[in-house]
């Protein structure tokens, strides 16, 4: 389960939040979803998952059949199989990226090479061209996505977990090699260092409350967490559904949340932000940090970070990229094996057989994101499976599980065997707080505004609109600042409807699934 949670959010994207929305003003309100929507809903999709498993059920459509009378609770699970599904087309590929890099690290490339032109060029991406023309990049993808399915065939035991238990440890070894050195970096003794990486520790991890009164700040920490605990995907109710039903889930769900919550705030933010620092200074971070997605920040800033490293400068890009792939692969295994269990438990595939049918389903999705990558698909995969349908599915599950399942059965599957005392104010947190606090994330990116919420409120006041921001919901679908960046509404348009079809289609198969099983019903 914590090779599920960890992934590339904790070292990509979080540093990149944080930066972004102030350091220190960002954690509180982080801390603060943690615990009123990343806890409660970890605590949701272990008992819906062991729940479900009792019934032979390893993935959400079947789970969520078990939840209630209604016969429309199965197609929920959908977002089970839709999300998982998507995101491990896009995310394999950035997977691929790092074991691409952890190469080019030991062969010395980003000593001589501009990172941001060799990663233009890796990408096959051409400024003019609606499609990428990637050589390298298609290679390590092809590679990457053939050792996920070769993982995924041998089983939950001999594949999933052995690789978690390995590439875990050597992630807690390599981001702790990379903090340590990072963070004893001295001006006038290291070459090119300008000021203390302390300085950068201190801008992440100092609290400020300023932070508390920014929507546009709630809204990224909420979303970071549903991103980086997993939550909303279906992933941890498949894991959940091979729990016995006496074994606790209360302290296994809080200590995965807690692990990962180590990783993504304690190594995350120990590493680039206080790397950056101590070679730009702190100001440098911040300017940096207005102009760049995560990834800019990982494969582009982090390579020329090393590079003036000297001796240790081959070594600190391959312990980087090392982990950033074994966070990757743990993750995207996660994604792959309630899929594959809906194959097995539901349409009778052999194990095997499904693997090869999740490789190919992932092939084809990835695709897109490899050739239309500059021109905005992979942008879309992410947005919209990756940060939209999780939000949805957890606001959702948090609805069903609470009122439909019922808060008092829900409450006793949470705290049967639990090997720690559940506080009970959780119980209420859960029934009301969670699926509100999810709901006001939703509405929020919704509507979200360019610039300043109370500047919104004053321009719709005086008559002018509300400006909305091109990455809000509404925002996105009426493609506001769509050509930005090279994004082609042509590309974008054509992706969502490659996964509405993709949605209909996981619908379909559950539709076809039930219908079987009422058909051999005496």
């Amino acid at each position: 389960m914590a090779g599920n949670a960890v992934g590339l959010g904790n070292f990509l994207r979080f540093p990149t939040l944080a930066a972004q929305n102030g350091g220190g003003a960002f954690l509180i309100p982080y801390l603060v979803s943690f615990v009123l929507m990343g806890i409660p809903l970890l605590w949701v999709e272990w008992a819906i998952g062991r729940h479900g498993g009792q019934f032979g059920h390893h993935s959400a459509p079947g789970m969520f059949d078990r939840l209630g009378g209604a016969r429309w609770l199965k197609y929920v699970g959908v977002f089970g199989l839709f999300t998982n599904l998507a995101v491990a087309a896009y995310y394999c590929y950035i997977e691929s990226w790092t074991l691409a890099y952890v190469w080019h690290s030991i062969a010395g490339t980003f000593r001589s090479a501009d990172p941001a032109a060799f990663r233009a060029q890796f990408l096959g991406i051409h400024a003019g061209s609606l499609v990428a023309a990637p050589g390298e990049a298609l290679f390590w993808f092809l590679l990457t996505l053939g050792l996920n399915v070769w993982i995924l065939s041998r089983g939950l035991v001999r594949g999933i977990e052995l690789v978690a238990k390995i590439g875990m440890p050597l992630l807690l070894v390599f981001g702790a090699v990379l903090a340590i050195r990072g963070l004893t970096l001295s001006p006038g003794r290291d070459p090119g260092v300008v000021a203390s990486p302390l300085a950068g520790l201190d801008f992440v991890w100092r609290p400020q409350l300023s932070g508390l009164a920014s929507p546009t700040t709630w809204l990224a920490a909420a979303g970071q967490i549903s991103f980086t605990l997993s939550v909303g995907m279906g992933s941890i109710h498949c894991y959940a559904a091979y729990v016995r039903r006496d074994q606790d889930i209360a302290l296994n769900a809080a200590s995965s949340g807690w692990l990962n919550e180590f990783v993504e705030v304690v190594l995350g933010g120990s590493i680039v932000i206080p790397i950056a620092t101590a070679f730009l200074g702190l100001e440098g971070v911040r300017a940096l940090a207005g102009g760049v997605d995560s990834y800019s920040l990982g494969f582009v800033t982090a390579p020329s970070l090393f590079a003036a490293m000297g001796w240790f400068a081959p070594v600190a890009g391959a312990l980087w990229f090392g982990l950033l792939f074994f966070a990757g692969i743990t993750s995207s295994l996660a994604m792959g094996q309630p899929v594959m269990a809906f194959l097995e438990d539901e349409l009778g595939v052999r194990r095997s057989r499904a693997a090869l049918v999740f490789g190919a389903a992932t092939l084809g999705l990835g695709l897109v994101c490899v050739f239309f990558y500059g021109s905005g698909a992979f942008g879309e995969f992410d947005y919209w499976t990756g940060t939209f349908a999780l939000v949805v599915f957890a606001l959702l599950e948090a609805i069903v599980f609470s009122a439909i399942f019922g808060i008092d059965r829900g409450w006793e599957e949470i705290t049967r065997g639990a090997d720690m005392r559940v506080p009970r104010l959780f119980r209420f947190v859960i029934r009301f707080v969670t699926p509100a606090f999810i709901a006001v994330i939703f509405v929020g990116s919704l509507v979200q505004p360019a610039g300043e919420w109370g500047v919104a409120a004053r321009s719709l006041a005086s008559g002018h609109g509300w400006p909305l921001a091109p990455d809000s919901v509404i925002g996105r679908v009426l493609h506001v600042g769509a050509t930005a960046g090279g994004r082609s509404p042509l590309v974008q348009d054509f992706t969502r409807l490659l996964l509405l079809a993709l949605f209909a289609g996981c619908a379909f198969l559950v539709w076809l699934a039930w219908r079987r099983k009422r058909a051999e019903l005496p």
